[in-house]
C-alpha cells in the first residue's frame, strides 16, 4: 500500500467518523418521564387477640354423613387493625391442602378426610388470597369432607392452618 493510499484511507476514516458524530445526536430522542406513586403505610392488625382459632365439630360426627355440607361450622375470629393509610387488605389461610380437594386442609389422622374452607359462601382454596376492605372481614366457614368413594374410620381428627392478613 502506497503512502497516498494510506492518506486516502485515513481521510476516509476521519470523514466517516465525523459524519457519524454529526448524525448521532439527531437520531437520539429525549422525553420526560413522570413517576407518581402512593406510598402505603400498612395497618397493624391483630387476629383473634393473638389467640388460637378453634373450630369444634362436636363429638357426634357420623362418618357416613360427612359430605361437605353436614357439620359446617362458622370459623369465629376477630380482626383489629390500627394505623396505616389503607383499608384494602387480603386474607389467606396457609396450610397443606389434601390431594383430593384444593380447598380442604389435610387432617392428621385420616388421609381420606379433609377440612374444606369457605369464605363468604364460596369454597376458598388453601393458600389462595381473598381481597376485602377492612373492617368488613370475610365470613369463614369449615366443613369436613371426604375423598369420593372412600369410607372413613371412626376416631378423632384435627387440622392446622395459619390465618394471614396482608395489604392488597
Amino acid at each position: 500500500m502506497t503512502r497516498g493510499d494510506k492518506v486516502q484511507r485515513y481521510l476516509l476514516t476521519v470523514l466517516l467518523g465525523a459524519t457519524l458524530l454529526l448524525a448521532g445526536p439527531s437520531a437520539i430522542a429525549f422525553t420526560t418521564v413522570t413517576v407518581k406513586a402512593t406510598v402505603l403505610n400498612p395497618p397493624t392488625c391483630v387476629i383473634n387477640g393473638n389467640q388460637p382459632i378453634e373450630v369444634n365439630f362436636g363429638d357426634e360426627v357420623m362418618t357416613n354423613k360427612v359430605d361437605g355440607k353436614n357439620y359446617m361450622q362458622l370459623v369465629k375470629y376477630s380482626l383489629e387493625c390500627t394505623g396505616g393509610n389503607t383499608d384494602a387488605l387480603r386474607l389467606q389461610i396457609q396450610g397443606e391442602p389434601t390431594g383430593f380437594n384444593p380447598a380442604a386442609l389435610v387432617t392428621t389422622q385420616q388421609s381420606n378426610l379433609g377440612i374444606e374452607l369457605w369464605a363468604n359462601t364460596t369454597r376458598f382454596p388453601v393458600n389462595s388470597w381473598l381481597n376485602f376492605t377492612y373492617p368488613s372481614a370475610p365470613v369463614l366457614q369449615a366443613v369436613p369432607v371426604k375423598k369420593t368413594g372412600t369410607t372413613l374410620a371412626a376416631g378423632k381428627f384435627s387440622a392446622v392452618a395459619t390465618l394471614k392478613i396482608d395489604v392488597q
